[in-house]
């Protein structure tokens, strides 16, 4: 049976953790996650990576899920182009980060990269040459080798959607320029 004093202190510890939570959320806070919300600026986009590619796969559904924009099969098609600059075999890799006393690989570092770029529909940088390179420590053991090809796997994963999530950012940052009409011609 709780004591008196042992209830207060849990409620004070309760209405610390509620006060903390209400003003994060009042600052407009929000959990980072794969359901972040952009606006897009162009109706259509076309995503210049190999269809069965895992990162073009998951930049598509985040394209799609906001709702305003529809992704297209070929750039022509496109009021907007996400154009990949950097060689796809290489945008993900595995260095030796530390050894043990042995000489043997006691962590490596993964690396995501991505260099790209978005033009117009007319071809127009719109969003120069910009990379972005995600990097996780992974601890590596021998003896729970499936374990670590698992965990590489997952981390991989959340490198992807963090990649995604920082693409569609910059995309929905982009103020395409706006189509000037010309004036109106006075009657005389």
């Amino acid at each position: 049976m709780l004591t008196t004093s042992e209830l207060f202190r849990r409620g004070r510890l309760g209405a610390a953790v509620l006060a903390v939570a209400l003003t994060v959320s009042a600052c407009g806070f929000h959990l980072r996650g794969d359901g972040g919300h952009y606006t897009l600026p162009f109706p259509s986009m076309y995503v210049g990576l190999p269809e069965a590619s895992p990162l073009a796969i998951d930049l598509k559904r985040n394209i799609r899920a906001n709702g305003g924009t529809t992704v297209v099969s070929a750039a022509k098609d496109a009021d907007g182009v996400i154009e990949v600059l950097s060689d796809p075999e290489k945008t993900r890799t595995k260095t030796i980060l530390t050894l043990n006393r042995n000489g043997r690989v006691s962590q490596y570092l993964l690396s995501y990269n991505i260099v790209f770029r978005v033009l117009d529909k007319q071809g127009k940088e719109l969003l120069g040459r910009t990379q972005i390179l995600l990097t996780r420590p992974i601890d590596f053991n021998e003896t729970q080798l499936l374990a670590k090809e698992q965990e590489e796997a997952l981390l991989y994963k959340d490198m992807q959607t963090d990649l995604v999530q920082q693409m569609m950012r910059r995309i929905a940052a982009i103020k395409p320029p706006q189509v000037s009409l010309p004036p109106p011609a006075s009657g005389q």
